[in-house]
């Protein structure tokens, strides 16, 4: 796994679109940016009450800009810089693109002490379904099975 030559110089970056785009009234005050080779492959910052979109945090935004810059779904080889440490949504994002290591500033601890507490979101997801507080419930299986078995079967499937 490489280490980008100058790790600090990509913190500062993801601190500092953190600090301008909160300023700007676009989000919260979070900012990332995906590294491969020394080169930054996209920049992202919380953009979830301008856009309107709950998915809109800055590791999901410099993920889909490093993925649309490399026409790739998978950052193998690529490394994050986050402001702060991520929430489960984002990490999640983090293993599923592959990328070889996440640096961050801030805690959770810190995100915390400014209302942005992901502690409950972390129980919840380790729960079976039917013990979230979320009300989640099966349905259809039998019709919606035999679509896995295709993609199964599928001969020209891409995985991931």
């Amino acid at each position: 796994m490489a280490t980008s030559p100058d790790p600090q110089r990509f913190m500062r970056r993801a601190i500092d679109l953190s600090r301008l785009h909160m300023e700007a009234g676009e989000g919260g005050p979070f900012g990332a940016v995906v590294v491969k080779d020394g080169e930054i492959m996209g920049e992202g910052w919380n953009q979830v009450t301008s856009s309107h979109d709950p998915t809109a945090h800055a590791e999901v935004v410099a993920i889909r800009r490093a993925c649309a810059k490399l026409g790739a779904f998978q950052l193998k080889g690529c490394e994050i810089y986050t402001s702060c440490e991520p929430c489960p949504m984002c990490l999640a994002a983090i293993y599923w693109a592959r990328l070889d290591r996440v640096w961050f500033a801030n805690g959770r601890e810190d995100a915390a002490a400014i209302q942005f507490d992901d502690a409950w979101l972390y129980r919840e997801v380790a729960l079976p379904p039917e013990a979230r507080s979320l009300p989640s419930t099966q349905l259809l299986r039998e019709e919606a099975l035999p679509v896995f078995q295709s993609w199964d079967r599928k001969a020209d499937k891409v995985p991931y």
